[in-house]
């Protein structure tokens, strides 16, 4: 007997410890206990070097282990260690938080339950792989997404759209070279915009530091006294900014989370909550519902809506007793037959019909359990609208489809040959046979452009296609061509030769196919509409009058992102770019720059060669548009664009996606909304986002206010003694005490303790000022006030007077009570906050924001 045992220890989602093959003993259990703290150690290693990978965090840590040098020491050890410790503490917690958050969405994923489809074999045989389809009915077919397919003996590729073989089978594989896995981009810690402000912030406390060594005239060891002068105005980038900060964004990444508005958001990353920036959107399913619905069919004559179908029922119902067949039955059928959907059937999923013979009779075309399939969701509209007028679809294989009339009659049609839908076409193509009569039919479908040439003359095809494309729809034109016996053999004859053509096959199957594609009977013209998302259109008009431009970054053709662009109200005219060389490029990017107020629709490959060649020159004339629209965009070149954007304007970038095929774009941007659902967010954008963005900016001014008033202090306290580089003590912990949390005075009880201080009165005029100046800027700013800090500011003012009354030790009580006193308070508060309470109030008034008029 032969014993299998396998352990799996997961530490994290990719450190994995197998054992196979063997028995557990006390010293493998020693070894795994081992490797586990290993791994817990590494865990920590790589959560500090996260930590101290943000300039702010270093900053902190850089000042504190200066304290270690006795030339730069300042105060206490503990005093720049304990508040490093918290706020690491803090943020790590946080962090740790929002992991354990991930990790319980993934176990709801992975813990969900899925119908079990292998009925009997043998279990027991282990494969390299798991092989999903092998073989199947000669009258069976399967489906297959080519993203997921892998030759074995072919170097892994990272293009979507191009695959060319024969599948034998479909393997289970999903390691890192499926072609979804080559697109993904790699993950990364994204960081606020208010966290990279430190930097401008360090840059002039470095700045400052350097004007007071050079007024001190560069004398003695100058080097030492500018780092000194570095730390003593460390107060510019308090500490207490970070966790200030960070428990600002955990609570509003709760107020997201609690939204009644936009129930079952859930968010990933509490540190961005509040980016905003350019907006680069994914088309369906966050634009669009991808949702197909038929709106309207035009015969050249006459025009059918919505509110005129019952019409064409009536037609096709008669009809179908009536010879010849009148034109609406033709289009009606050859919509029926031109597709490549396949009607599935839920009894025979379940496995109720399993053997591959099945007479007529005995199949069930009910149309309770009947769903339809294909990759284009337009033809599966197509399909339903055929069948809602009677003209239904009930069964298709390899050779033959059919149909069943509204008097209930069954039509076979048999598939003599099938030309799919391709990019460079824009048609799809199928040649049939009916059985009752064996007439020979071909009938096409595809874009306005590719079939205008294909079909006779006409007065009308154009005009109408433009009034359905200014109304949002996706058009179809379908035409038919009938054949004789002779003509389509002279065809399979030539179709085969060139099939088994060695050199340039793809150039003479089109050849071929072309000399069958004219003089073609146009039969009628047909728009289905993509719904749009709820208030999509008022959204955009919202997002571009806050002054955030729209990219629309889509994996569908040219034209249907054209038509969801125009629909939607994302732009109002378009230039397309069609570049196949480097030449071309040039002239039309030199064409476009003389257009004004024009938005940009470009494809996939020739957005690679722009980029390629005239990446600036691009760069510059699509940011001055007022909207982009890239189509047929593979998941890196979302993610290229969205890093495009980043690198060449600076600018904050959003990006919003529902599918797989977004993740590398969601991951490259400051900001990344994935959608779950089709309900669109854009209450993140410009109700959380903005306030976000809004409430960050206050709070850090007001702690950053507090730094620069002590450095302001620190500074001319040096200036006095000669530009020395003399600490003007208690400055840490009244700073943190008294900005951070009203109850602070509490821990400056003691902390005075441990200072000895002999300018009583300048400390004491000096932090008294303090203290009532930044209580009076949060009187002075606040608009709203809630009933918690209309408390809190009386309760931080009794706490700093408790202090100035019972440490008598540091404060001189007596001089506390004289009016030199309370006037030079007074002077040196009015003279703080007037000024800038006029500047405000001017700006206010003369120069508002330009989010006013949505405030408004």
């Amino acid at each position: 007997r032969s014993w299998r045992t396998l352990f799996c220890i997961s530490c994290a989602a990719s450190m994995r410890c197998l054992l196979s093959n063997q028995i557990v003993n006390t010293h493998k259990k020693r070894i795994l206990v081992a490797r586990l703290i290993q791994k817990n150690i590494s865990r920590l290693r790589t959560v500090l070097y996260q930590q101290f990978k943000f300039f702010l965090n270093l900053y902190f840590l850089v000042v504190a282990c200066s304290q270690f040098v006795p030339s730069l020491k300042i105060g206490y050890l503990y005093t720049y260690w304990a508040p490093l410790g918290f706020v690491l503490a803090v943020t790590m917690v946080r962090e740790a938080v929002d992991e354990v958050r991930h990790c319980r969405r993934d176990k709801e994923m992975n813990s969900q339950l899925y119908s079990k489809l292998t009925v009997r074999g043998d279990h027991s045989v282990t494969h390299p792989d798991e092989v999903i389809h092998v073989m199947s009915y000669d009258q069976s077919s399967c489906f297959i997404r080519t993203d997921q397919v892998r030759i074995f003996t072919s170097h892994p590729i990272c293009l979507f759209f191009f695959f060319t073989g024969t599948v034998i089978g479909v393997v289970i594989y999903m390691g890192k070279e499926v072609r979804s896995m080559l697109n993904m981009s790699q993950s990364k810690n994204k960081v606020g915009l208010l966290d990279c402000l430190t930097k401008a912030l360090f840059l002039a406390q470095v700045v400052l530091s350097v004007i007071m060594v050079a007024l001190q005239g560069f004398l003695g060891p100058w080097f030492r006294n500018l780092f000194r002068f570095v730390v003593l105005f460390s107060y510019i980038i308090p500490i207490s900014l970070r966790v200030n900060l960070d428990m600002g964004k955990s609570a509003y990444s709760w107020m997201i989370m609690k939204d009644k508005s936009i129930p079952g958001t859930v968010v990933h990353t509490s540190t961005i909550p509040e980016e905003l920036g350019r907006l680069v959107s994914d088309k369906t399913g966050t634009l669009t519902q991808n949702e197909m619905v038929f709106k309207r069919l035009h015969l050249g004559t006459v025009s059918y809506g919505m509110d005129t179908m019952d019409e064409i029922q009536s037609h096709i119902i008669q009809s179908y007793a009536q010879l010849p067949a009148p034109k609406v039955r033709k289009a009606v059928k050859a919509i029926a037959l031109c597709h490549n959907v396949t009607p599935v059937y839920e009894s025979r999923v379940n496995g109720a019909s399993t053997e591959p013979e099945r007479t007529e009779a005995d199949q069930d075309f009910s149309d309770d359990n009947r769903t339809y399939q294909a990759s284009s969701p337009d033809e599966v509209a197509l399909v339903h609208w055929t069948e809602s007028l009677g003209l239904t679809l009930v069964n298709r294989d390899l050779t033959s489809l059919q149909l069943k009339t509204p008097a209930g009659h069954i039509l076979t049609y048999y598939i003599l040959q099938i030309f799919p839908f391709t990019s460079e076409s824009k048609r799809m193509g199928i040649i049939v046979r009916e059985e009752a009569t064996g007439d020979i039919t071909f009938y096409m479908k595809g874009a306005d452009v590719a079939m205008a040439s294909t079909v006779q003359y006409n007065d009308w095809l154009e005009e109408e296609c433009g009034n359905m494309a200014r109304e949002g729809l996706r058009t179809l034109v379908v035409a038919k061509k009938s054949l004789t016996e002779e003509q389509y053999q002279d065809f399979e004859s030539h179709y085969n030769e060139a099939k088994l053509s060695i050199h340039d096959r793809a150039l003479k199957v089109a050849a071929v196919v072309e000399s069958l594609e004219r003089d073609m009977e146009l039969l009628c013209l047909t728009g289905v509409e993509d719904q749009l998302q709820a208030d999509v259109r008022p959204t955009l008009e919202l997002l571009r009058n806050a002054g955030i431009k729209i990219w629309m970054l889509t994996g569908d053709k040219l034209e249907t992102a054209t038509c969801i662009a125009k629909s939607s109200h994302l732009v109002s005219r378009n230039q397309d770019i069609h570049v196949s060389n480097r030449g071309e490029a040039h002239l039309e990017l030199n064409s476009f720059r003389r257009k004004h107020d024009c938005a940009l629709v470009i494809s996939g490959d020739s957005l690679e060669v722009c980029l390629r060649y005239y990446e600036h020159e691009f760069v510059e004339l699509a940011c001055q548009c007022p909207a982009v629209v890239c189509c047929h965009c593979s998941p890196m070149q979302k993610a290229q664009i969205v890093r495009l954007l980043q690198q060449h304007t600076a600018i904050r970038t959003c990006a919003i996606g529902d599918g797989g095929n977004d993740v590398s774009m969601i991951q490259a941007a400051d900001c990344g909304i994935g959608i779950e659902g089709k309900e669109g967010k854009q209450v993140l954008l410009m109700v959380h986002g903005r306030n976000g963005y809004k409430r960050s900016a206050a709070l850090g001014q007001f702690v950053m206010h507090c730094g620069m008033v002590i450095s302001t202090m620190q500074a001319v306290f040096s200036s006095i003694f000669y530009f020395a580089s003399l600490y003007l003590s208690l400055c840490w912990f009244i700073s943190n005490a008294f900005s951070v949390c009203p109850p602070g005075g509490i821990l400056m009880y003691g902390a005075l303790m441990l200072f000895d201080q002999e300018f009583v009165h300048v400390v004491a005029i000096s932090f008294t000022a303090l203290i009532l100046t930044q209580l009076l800027m949060v009187a002075l700013t606040v608009r709203t006030w809630h009933w918690l800090m209309v408390v809190d500011e009386p309760i931080s003012l009794s706490c700093y007077l408790a202090s100035l009354a019972f440490l008598n030790e540091y404060f001189d009580f007596s001089f506390i009570m004289t009016r030199m006193f309370l006037w030079k308070v007074c002077v040196i508060t009015l003279i703080s906050c007037l000024p800038l309470y006029i500047i405000k109030y001017l700006k206010r008034n003369f120069s508002p924001p330009s989010y006013s008029k949505l405030s408004s």
